[in-house]
């Protein structure tokens, strides 16, 4: 049987009287890239946010790596967030500090007692693991937005989390640079052995990452399975999705 390490089950959640999840559900198995598909305000980004524990739900449960995230509090969430990366739309980077900075935070302030030599080789493995080594003493502002995205899915794998969730990792990026981040995200599944959501409306993304898609519809996932399955159902909002993505 499989091991499904992320468990949703009727996950509700309103805005007043916009009503984003209506019930859904879902599981992720270990080791998988599970690729959320929607259109813009489909509620993809509430959905990691209630994952990760930022956004608290109406109702429903949701167990991540055995345990309910609506139960956690104080020090045991901020010990869960850690297994749990969360790579940003916007990179999420302070522009204040160089890179090799970025980098250094999270691991300054979330893990105890490393030297100076663990630091340097931690950051230094990061760098290289996202192809970018040699931008570790420049600034954000002086990257491209592809290497700034790579920067920022770079300093959330220095805590080596179990889970990744992307939030929309080539929006605003050229089809090149798109299909780099593509490849960097199966290539961190294969290096770091992680369980990953990827929230997009990119199909040349969901294609290339995901095992299985899951496709929201009016607050629910009405599709789930693999790309080729999903797209061959002849319901009219997904193949308006589909053409719109894919037809000239």
């Amino acid at each position: 049987m499989k091991d499904a390490i992320i468990s949703i089950r009727n996950l509700r959640k309103s805005f007043g009287d916009l009503h984003v999840l209506r019930g859904v559900d879902l599981d992720v198995y270990r080791g998988e890239n599970v690729v959320v598909l929607g259109r813009s305000g489909t509620g993809k980004s509430v959905l990691i946010k209630i994952i990760v524990g930022l956004l608290k739900p109406d109702s429903g449960r949701v167990n991540v790596l055995g345990q309910e995230v609506e139960e956690l509090s104080g020090k045991a969430l901020d010990a869960f967030r850690l297994k749990v990366g969360f790579s940003f739309q916007n990179s999420a980077l302070y522009d204040s500090m160089s890179i090799r900075e970025n980098l250094e935070f999270p691991l300054v302030r979330n893990v105890r007692n490393l030297s100076r030599a663990d630091i340097n080789r931690a950051v230094e493995e990061a760098l290289d693991d996202v192809g970018l080594s040699q931008t570790i003493n420049q600034m954000p502002s002086e990257l491209s937005g592809g290497q700034r995205k790579r920067i920022g899915i770079a300093r959330t794998l220095i805590l080596k989390p179990e889970i990744m969730l992307y939030d929309e990792p080539t929006a605003g990026l050229d089809p090149i640079t798109s299909i780099d981040i593509n490849n960097l995200i199966n290539e961190v599944r294969e290096r770091y052995r992680a369980t990953s959501i990827v929230i997009t409306h990119d199909l040349t993304c969901a294609k290339t990452v995901g095992d299985r898609v899951a496709m929201l519809l009016d607050g629910k996932f009405e599709r789930v399975g693999t790309f080729e399955e999903v797209f061959a159902d002849p319901d009219e909002r997904v193949q308006q999705f589909y053409n719109y993505n894919f037809v000239n």
